[in-house]
This record gives structure tokens, sequence and C-alpha cells, in this order.
């Protein structure tokens, strides 16, 4: 699982805090904070802004949807 973020960004840090609380290990890709310096995050999901994660063939290009995804499938 791959998480394309920057740490100052609070929807991030919703996804993070998630990540966390439910012990889910993940990969950690710091993206600059400038939107038209993210080509991976564009090449990933053809969007530039984050948060963006990808669990195996998922990719998930916001925090609303990526953390109804990550309690359902992980949630404990």
């Amino acid at each position: 699982m791959k998480l394309y973020q920057f740490e100052s960004c609070p929807y991030c840090k919703m996804v993070r805090e998630a990540l966390s609380d439910l012990e889910i290990t993940y990969i950690n890709i710091n993206v600059p904070r400038e939107r038209s310096k993210r080509q991976e995050v564009f090449e990933v999901s053809k969007q530039w802004t984050v948060p963006v994660l990808v669990d195996g063939d998922v990719m998930l290009d916001d925090e609303e949807k990526i953390l109804p995804y990550l309690a359902e499938k992980y949630g404990k």
C-alpha cells in the first residue's frame, strides 16, 4: 500500500491517522507541495491533488473515498 501525500496537508493527515489507527503498514511517498511538481501523483491518478492511496490494484484519489475504503476493508 502506498500513500502519496505531503506533511502539512490536513486531508493527508486524516488518512495517515486512519492508517495508524488501523495499524496498516504502508509506504509513505512525500510529494512536493507545489501541484505542478507532482508528476508521480499524476502518473498514478491522472490528477495533481493528494492524498492518493494505492492498495494493490485499487487507486483512490480523495480522503472522502480513502477513509470509507480503509474502514470497510481493514476496520476491526
